[in-house]
């Protein structure tokens, strides 16, 4: 089961708008609720950017510009490369994107590498 979880009445106005959207582009209802956001657990650290984690060099990488857990876990860069290590975005995506996650060239290529063509 999909969900879409919001926190307040303009993402909540958003996400409704955009599943209208796609539900006449479609033609056809979107099952997938959109529900207020209670309460929200971080993942344990192990859960944390998971696909990155397990390219050993990607993930030296970032542990360099990242050197702590929450540097890690809050960077940006970081989920964006997860991304596209777990298959996620396309190389035309990367591209435009990769000037600003601070890999060094040989980091560029590997995950270059995962992008979709």
């Amino acid at each position: 089961m999909s969900a879409i979880f919001t926190r307040g009445e303009a993402q909540k106005k958003i996400a409704l708008e955009s599943k209208a959207r796609e539900e006449k582009r479609l033609g056809k209802p979107i099952q997938t609720p959109i529900l207020s956001l209670t309460r929200f657990y971080l993942a344990e650290d192990y859960h944390q950017k998971y696909y990155l984690r397990n390219d050993a060099e990607l993930a030296a990488e970032f542990r360099r510009l990242c050197p702590s857990d929450k540097e890690f876990v809050d960077s940006t860069a970081a989920a964006r490369a997860n991304g596209y290590v777990g298959g996620y975005g396309t190389a035309a995506q990367l591209r435009k994107e990769l000037d600003g996650l601070g890999l060094t060239a040989e980091g560029r290529r590997r995950l270059a590498g995962y992008a979709k063509k």
